[in-house]
């Protein structure tokens, strides 16, 4: 059964990919959206190989990775924001879901540091 966190990130690398589109498509800007897509979509993938983890120290150091990559996420989307190739509503409706997952991803990280 897939975790809550890991259908989150799924769901918002859907959202990521779509967003990609925008930039690229109407605005021509490819550098920036790019990053974006990269680190938008890898959350889920890491989140899928925390799942593999050989170790609970490996499962912390994936999900570790994974949270800073939500970081880097909201960075790439408020530069977007910021440089006007994304309007207001589209940021606040993707960075909101970025903020939830990343805070999902924080608590994890911290309980597993705990367990140890």
């Amino acid at each position: 059964m897939e975790s809550l966190v890991y259908q989150k990130a799924y769901k918002l690398a859907i959202r990521i990919v779509n967003a990609y589109k925008y930039p690229i498509e109407e605005k021509k800007e490819f550098v920036l959206s790019k990053q974006l897509l990269r680190s938008g979509t890898s959350i889920g993938a890491n989140i899928a190989e925390a799942n593999g983890a050989i170790s609970k120290a490996d499962f912390r150091n994936k999900m570790s990775i994974t949270y800073k990559e939500s970081l880097e996420t909201q960075y790439w989307l408020s530069l977007l924001k910021n440089t006007n190739y994304i309007n207001q509503q589209s940021f606040d409706s993707i960075n909101q879901d970025v903020i939830e997952v990343s805070k999902m991803l924080c608590s994890i990280v911290k309980n597993s540091k705990n367990s140890t």
